[in-house]
């Protein structure tokens, strides 16, 4: 049986126990029903992989002993999204949950021009990403950069993402992924709202190195965009 994952972000290498915070001992206690002795595995969210054993379990604390530590090894690559939330903020939730699952490093909200929703909730969204990590048996928790306009974003964009892509539906030529991207490099991908980027935003994002692609031949929504975007990366990478 597939052991039951909960994340704790402030374990490190040395410790040997750990106290779970209130929402984990709630379902360590009341979903999963679990008791002293039973084995769990923890993440610290930073590619460490713990091995306890619980000692203690009430509806006010659970508390395990460390037995064993793995560190994961990091993917080759670094994928960071910047996508626009959706105006159904549960297909945003949607991409976020799916693309923890298949594998990204960090993710930051842009808003653009023709942005229709324009407020977020970052709690949830950090909720939604952490529960999908543990789903998915991740030990690396994907980043949620705090929303930021489309100009500030394209004008504050590191060194580091050398490979920078920008999707959208207008009439210019574009290239496909898989002649942009290389095995082990790190890509920024930019997906617009459901209105695409504006003229405007396209002609910013080139003029600051960013590689115009297209994501095939049909049109995809911001969400479904964002995910093939993820997928195809993983698989060029896999």
């Amino acid at each position: 049986m597939t052991l039951q994952l909960f994340y704790q972000s402030n374990l490190g290498k040395n410790d040997k126990e750990v106290v779970f915070n209130k929402d984990e001992t709630r379902h360590i206690q009341k979903v999963l029903r679990l008791r002293a002795g039973d084995t769990v595995m923890i993440t610290n969210g930073c590619g460490l992989l713990f091995t306890a054993q619980l000692l203690d379990v009430s509806p006010k604390r659970a508390v395990a002993q460390i037995s064993a530590l793995e560190v994961a090894k990091p993917k080759a690559y670094r994928l960071h999204m910047a996508v626009a939330p959706t105006k159904n903020n549960d297909r945003f939730e949607w991409f976020l949950e799916k693309a923890t699952e298949i594998g990204i490093q960090s993710i930051t909200p842009i808003i653009c021009e023709r942005s229709e929703r324009k407020v977020i909730k970052p709690e949830r969204m950090e909720r939604i990403i952490e529960s999908a990590m543990k789903q998915s048996l991740k030990a690396f928790k994907p980043t949620l950069e705090p929303v930021v306009k489309f100009d500030d974003f394209i004008n504050k964009v590191g060194e580091r993402e050398l490979i920078r892509c920008i999707a959208h539906c207008g009439p210019s030529e574009k290239k496909l992924l898989k002649q942009v991207v290389q095995p082990g490099e790190d890509v920024l991908i930019m997906i617009g709202p459901e209105g695409d980027f504006s003229d405007r935003e396209i002609d910013l994002a080139r003029k600051n190195k960013f590689t115009e692609i297209g994501l095939g031949e049909d049109r995809l929504r911001t969400e479904t965009a964002a995910i093939v975007a993820c997928h195809s990366i993983a698989f060029i990478n896999s």
